[in-house]
This record gives structure tokens, sequence and C-alpha cells, in this order.
């Protein structure tokens, strides 16, 4: 009888446990003070490319604790009536890993929406050996948006072989291994390449596959602006491929386009086949993009690679001669081995516009093409484009419109594509007025995503489109927690108005701010109200999977 009482009241002191585990969330939820903040009544788009649903969203601690009808009230009440909620947008090509030492507000990337950026095309702004100290930085300064880095392989390069246009030894190599190894130690998410500039450009398929497996061993990644985006882009992406295969981890395809008049139409259509079939057969291989039919880089692209050997004064030097200039202008007619012949993609020197003068007596120039600037100083558009670049001191920047509208509509369909702005945050927000000196995607490209391709040209579903932006490349990049409206995840938010967002931006004004973006949040904290920057900086930073705690 003694030990059926005990079975009794065990059984029932279970029961109740149990009970109270049920009970005591709902009662809870009653709480007036229960959430951080509250968002009401808005369409919700958890970010897997579900359609959307109706639901309030309640955020406690920087993350999401419940999605459905909630009772419980918020110490911040947002309304989203008539307005999608989304995860917060991830800028898979941002380029603001300097400017965030100076100032974290990163107020031109918020307000077109993105909390998250991914930087390092062109590498970390310190040396390996100070990576983990520069995040340590980043954290106690501030940041507003959340933020994670490539580390460079062409800064382990530059290390160890200076601006030598050579292979590296063997026990250069070494060297270059290690600090690549430090890098990836200090928290950088992989390494990355920009393999049309000098001195990128001299490394080697052998010398990548190297360094990649250095970062392969710590669970990194390897992005890529691949070694030519013309009439041999498949080739190149081969050449990433190869990397990734070999080097054991995943490959980033940085801005996927078909940057050569003659392939337009064609081109896009083998990478893209190209990488289906590598992913085909195991290997993970993705692509990023940004939404326009111009690029923007240096001048200085338009030279032949060799002639940058040595650095940017060696290249002043080279332009003054005769004789090299004479050689340059021929190999921009014939082409050079290891060079992305970048006038021969665009069509020639009319679709080649100054941006940027780097001398105020060559501003006068901005906004114009390189045809009209040499028929203007009576000379041969290189020649012009020499003198440009020497009279601004290598310091000269322009857009290259080298890409055609299909063929973005051709790539933006691939499930694997996700969106990048190649363009750091402004230290500032510029002025709108300005005209010219920079590129639109700096400040348009996201809300463009929605604007254009979805409820304009409708080549995207907005659940689709919203995937890509959101939870597509957090599980790219790894990022435990982020890209979707779930229970549990890290409060990335964005509150958008599907009728009235719009890319403000353009080539000839491209730092006008978009609209029809209402609040932005990071980690639950509001750092964009009403298209104003609160001053908040909740953002965390992004470490790889090979960070070691000193």
């Amino acid at each position: 009888m003694k030990n059926h009482l005990r079975c009794i009241f065990a059984v029932t002191l279970v029961c109740l446990l149990v009970l109270n585990v049920l009970v005591t969330p709902i009662a809870a939820q009653t709480d007036g003070n229960l959430y951080d903040i509250v968002i009401r009544n808005g369409r919700v788009l958890d970010g897997a490319g579900n359609p959307w649903i109706a639901a309030d969203v309640a955020i406690k601690d920087g993350r999401f604790v419940r999605i459905g009808k909630i009772e419980g009230k918020g110490k911040r009440e947002i309304d989203a009536t008539g307005r999608y909620v989304s995860p917060g947008w991830i800028d898979m090509l941002d380029a603001s890993g300097d400017v965030l030492q100076k100032t974290g507000l990163a107020e031109s990337k918020l307000l077109m929406g993105v909390t998250t950026g991914i930087g390092g095309e062109g590498g970390t702004p310190v040396a390996a050996e100070k990576v983990a100290e520069y995040f340590t930085g980043l954290e106690k300064s501030g940041i507003s948006m959340n933020f994670g880095t490539y580390y460079g392989e062409t800064q382990a390069r530059v290390a160890v072989l200076g601006q030598d246009a050579r292979d590296p030894t063997p026990e250069e190599l070494s060297r270059m291994r290690s600090i690549v190894e430090t890098a990836m130690k200090g928290g950088v998410l992989g390494i990355s390449t920009a393999l049309i500039y000098p001195p990128a450009s001299y490394s080697k398929t052998e010398e990548l596959v190297e360094m990649a497996k250095v970062a392969g061993r710590y669970g990194g990644i390897y992005a890529s602006h691949i070694r030519g985006e013309g009439k041999e882009l498949v080739e190149s992406i081969e050449e990433a491929i190869t990397i990734g295969e070999k080097g054991g981890l995943p490959v980033e395809i940085y801005h996927l386009k078909a940057a050569y008049q003659p392939g337009w139409g064609k081109l896009m259509r083998e990478a893209g086949e190209k990488i289906e079939a590598a992913r085909s057969r195991g290997l993970d291989v993705a692509a990023d993009m940004y939404l326009y039919t111009a690029g923007g880089t240096g001048l200085s692209a338009v030279i032949p690679s060799w002639a940058s050997e040595g650095g940017n004064a060696k290249l002043m030097e080279r332009l003054k001669d005769p004789a090299i200039r004479a050689r340059l202008k021929n190999e921009i007619k014939t082409g050079s081995p290891g060079w992305w012949n970048i006038v021969e993609a665009a069509g020639g020197w009319d679709q080649i516009v100054l941006v940027f003068a780097g001398n105020k007596e060559n501003e006068r120039f901005q906004g114009k093409n390189l045809t009209q600037i040499a028929k203007e100083w009576n000379k041969e558009p290189a020649d012009a484009a020499f003198d440009l670049m020497l009279q601004g001191s290598g310091r000269v920047s322009a857009l290259y419109y080298l890409m055609t509208e299909p063929d973005i509509e051709t790539a933006i369909k691939y499930p694997w594509i996700s969106f990048g702005s190649d363009a750091s945050a402004s230290p500032q927000l510029a002025d709108p007025s300005t005209a010219g000196m920079g590129h639109p995607r700096g400040y348009g490209n996201f809300p463009r995503v929605i604007a254009k391709y979805v409820r304009e040209k409708k080549v995207l579903t907005l659940s689709e489109a919203i995937r890509k932006m959101t939870s597509w490349p957090a599980t790219r990049m790894r990022l435990p927690s982020r890209g979707l409206i779930k229970e549990g995840c890290w409060a990335d938010v964005v509150i958008f108005d599907y009728d009235k967002i719009q890319d403000g931006a353009t080539y000839e004004y491209p730092f006008k701010t978009p609209t029809g973006i209402d609040y932005v949040l990071v980690n639950g904290q509001v750092v964009i109200e009403k298209g104003k920057h609160t001053g908040a900086k909740p953002g965390k930073v992004m470490y790889g999977p090979g960070r070691q705690i000193q």
C-alpha cells in the first residue's frame, strides 16, 4: 500500500511539474512588459522562401521569441499594418572594413535594409597578426550593422613578395601559408582574391590552391573576383572551382556578370551551367551579384597589368615613357597575357565614363566618356586615359558599361545567387544632389531587387527575393541564427512598404537614399526609424569558424 501511495504521489508530482511548464509561458504572455519590442499586424516573410503570413513578432534580449497572435505587450510597439516584415538583408560584397573603424554607423547601408555586411574583397584593413585586435576594436567602439570579413590572399603575397610579378619560392610560400593561418585564427571568414588587379593578377592557380588549403582547414570559404569576366568568364569560373576543389573549401564568385558585348545572351547561361555542373558533382559553389549594367572601378583597369609591377609609383613612371605608351596602346588592341581587357569587354572607349578625376582641373570631364574626353584633348582615347591617370596620381575611377539587362535577369533567377553592393558604407551620408563621383549600387542595390525585379519586372517573387537576401546568404556564410524570422534567431528586421520601396540612386546622382523602408532593426534594436538613424550600435562581429580566442 505504501509503495502504491508513493507511486501515486510521484506520478502526481510529475504531472504538476509538466503542467507548470506548459502553463507558465501562457501565463507569462499576459505580462504587460514581457517583450522588448512587439511588431504588430505585419505581413511576415520568414526568409525561408515561404509566402507571407499575418502575424505579430515579439523580440526580447535581441532575439525573436514569438511569432503569431501576441497578447503580451512590448516596451516598444511598432505598428506594421500594410507593411512587410522581413529578416535583415545581408550584403555579400560589402567593403566597409576600413570605414567601420572610423565610424560604426554604416547609415548608407542600413537605409537600404542591410543589417549584415560581408567584407573583404580587398582583404582586411589590417595585417593578419592584427585581425583579432581589429575585431575587438570594432566591438568596443560599436557598429550599427553586423560585420564579418575575408582576408585577402594578396595581403599575404605582398607581405612576402611585395609588388613583384613572380612566383613565391617554397620558403616564401610557407611564410604565406603561416600568414593566412594567423588571419583564420583571428576570426576571418576565409580568403579572397581580386584577380584582375595587380599584384593579385600575378598569383597563379597553384599558389592560390595552397593558400586555399590553409583556409579550408579552418572551415573558411574562398571568395573571388575572378580573373576575367568577359570572353574568358567560363574559364575563370573553372579556375575558381579548381581552387575550391583542390583546396577543400566552398567557392563564392563575386559579382557574377557577363561583361563582354559579343557574348551577351550566351555567356551568362554558360556560366550558370558551369556552376550548376560543379554543384551537381558535390562542389559547394555559388555567386553573388549587383543589379546594374555598369561596373565601377579604377581607370587603371584599362592598362595591362604588367605595367603596375612595383606599385603605383612605377606605373606613373611607365606612363610617362613614350615607348611604353606605344606598347600599352598596342596591347589594349591585341590583348596581353594574364590581363582582362576591360576596354574590349565594354565594347570600346565610349562605354567608359569618368566619375572621379582625382584632379580639380579635370573635374569638368566627370560624366563624360573617354571618347568625348579624347576628342576635347585632340588625342587618342588611350592617351587620354593615361594622362587622366597621371594627372590624378592614379586615383581616378570610372563606370564601365559592360552588362546587359537580359543577362542580369538570367542570373538573378539562379537559386544559389545572393546580392552584394560592391561598396562601402559612407563615412557620413553624401549630399544626394552630388552628381557623379560614385556608383548607385552603394545606396540602392537592395531596394532595387524588390522595386525593379519583383514589383516592376516580376522576374522574382517577393518571397524568393527575400530568401536570396536573408536565409540563403546566412546559410551560405554559416552565420548561426541569422536570416530567418524564427523563434531563437537574432532579431535583424526590415519593415518596408512594398508599393513605395524604391532605389533612388542613379548613375547621375548615385547618393540618393531609397524610400519605402520604415524601420530597420539589428539584434533587436531599432537603428533606422522612419528614414533616420537612431544612433544605436547593436551590431556584432561575424567571426569565422577558425577563430581561436587568445
